[in-house]
């Protein structure tokens, strides 16, 4: 039987209302139940646990980012399929099955994903400079049908101020094209609006329900299109948002505590990991720390649990407890409380900032920074802002797109933490009854790792 695997990102059991009659549907049809994530519950490591049916430790990644100790960076966002480190349900099902086709849309892991179709972000960097929207996807007819179908992929609306619905629709569109016209055998497609709208206000803003309802709408023309298709649907989150109004400025503390050194550039200050004796790769409620010696990691340990807004710090012992014991993983691990977050700030003065830090930089920066899904409220025309820039980009200067905040105080919702409750947390629904695909629900929900065995029950099924 075919399969379309949607992540509806950040949808939660609590957010099933009136509003979202299509979800509430499939939830009649087949079966509907919390889902339990992994810490950290952001998207790389999520996902990974949802292709691969194993935990951190295994799959080894162990956030959206983290420092690479053979590099001497913290990288954030890697895309290459080879990071994962355990077998994805699509190449166990072509290891069965030679003939099994896939199409990935959007999904992380994707270049170089054993696939028939994939389709993922991936802008070109000129040596000017520039930052060119771009996707990237192979075969690269698919791509350039896709776009030539639908537009160009509207790359400001997948993330930075202007992000929102038009990203979820083009990738929902992209996967009913996809469904119609090239029937693969599992069509896994990514859908990221409803996460923008609940970091920027939080899950209970009207506004973040909008959201939910829009979600419920593109999810409801997917399901029609996978029937017809002869397709079952699961739908799954990765993560649940939780209102989370206060930033943790861990890298702060840690400077200040002579523990983090700079080092200083003409254009701003950059953390230096070889001179720190501890620094954080900030995720979201989750930091990993790197520490030079025991004497640091003692040190930095005492400086966290002192820290207003951390919840624990993990060691070695707390990281295999939870799933995090890797050689990828900090030597401590920082978890928020309820309601923080963890900030990558390292400078302590605002003239000081690196020349990266107003930009949307999702690369250069050391640390996940969601001030990039807004525009800086000091800035009397942001928009003026912005034209000026393009006109500069436009007559070939070098420019900065520096319209980004670079405090923390418009951020409303977070995730990371494990949810206090199962209906706080992530979901599955199925269109199919869960005793079918194998899913046993236990007191905290379905466990994430039974979702790759669930998709290959659904591939091995007799239509």
């Amino acid at each position: 039987m075919r399969l379309l695997l949607i992540d509806a990102v950040g949808l939660s059991p609590h957010l099933l209302s009136e509003r979202t009659p299509h979800l509430n549907a499939l939830a009649a049809r087949g079966g509907a139940a919390p889902l339990t994530t992994v810490l950290p519950a952001v998207t790389c490591s999520a996902q990974a646990t949802l292709l691969t049916g194993v935990q951190p430790s295994e799959h080894g990644v162990v956030g959206n980012g983290w420092y690479f100790k053979d590099q001497g960076e913290v990288l954030f966002w890697r895309q290459a399929n080879g990071v994962v480190t355990a077998e994805k349900f699509y190449e166990t099902a072509k290891r069965r099955d030679p003939a099994f086709t896939c199409a990935k849309i959007f999904w992380w892991w994707n270049m170089g994903a054993d696939v028939t179709w994939s389709i993922t972000p991936r802008p070109y960097y000129p040596a000017d400079g520039r930052k060119i929207p771009a996707v990237y996807g192979w075969p690269t007819a698919y791509p350039e049908a896709l776009e030539a179908k639908l537009g160009p992929f509207p790359f400001f609306d997948f993330w930075g101020p202007k992000s929102g619905l038009p990203s979820s629709r083009w990738l929902a569109d992209a996967a009913l094209h996809t469904l119609a016209t090239e029937t693969p055998d599992a069509t896994l497609v990514y859908l990221p609006h409803l996460d923008y709208s609940h970091q920027r206000f939080g899950p209970s803003d009207p506004r973040s329900l909008d959201a939910v309802a829009e979600l419920d709408v593109l999810i409801g023309d997917l399901v029609e299109a996978a029937d017809r298709a002869g397709a079952a649907t699961v739908v799954v989150s990765e993560y649940a948002i939780e209102d989370a109004p206060h930033a943790v400025d861990i890298n702060r503390a840690l400077r200040r505590a002579g523990l983090l050194e700079v080092r200083q550039t003409p254009d701003g200050e950059i953390l230096d990991p070889f001179g720190s004796r501890a620094f954080a790769a900030a995720d979201h409620q989750i930091a990993h720390v790197y520490v030079k010696d025991q004497e640091s990691r003692e040190a930095a340990a005492l400086c966290l649990r002192q820290l207003d807004g951390v919840d624990q710090v993990l060691d070695a012992e707390g990281k295999a407890a939870h799933h995090l014991d890797h050689p990828r993983a900090g030597d401590l691990v920082a978890v928020a409380k309820p309601g923080h977050w963890f900030t990558y700030y390292y400078w302590l003065d605002e003239s000081a900032k690196p020349d990266f830090a107003p930009t949307v930089d999702i690369h250069r920066k050391p640390g996940y920074d969601p001030g990039e899904l807004f525009t800086d409220p000091k800035l009397k025309f942001p928009l003026l802002r912005v034209v000026r820039r393009l006109v500069q980009k436009k007559l070939g200067f070098r420019y900065l797109m520096d319209v980004i905040p670079t405090s923390a105080e418009q951020v409303k919702g977070s995730h990371g933490r494990l949810p206090d409750t199962p209906e706080k947390g992530p979901i599955v629904l199925s269109s199919l009854p869960f005793a079918d695909l194998g899913l046993e629900p236990g007191p905290a929900g379905v466990e994430m790792t039974a979702i790759k065995d669930a998709a290959l029950r659904v591939l091995a099924r007799k239509v």
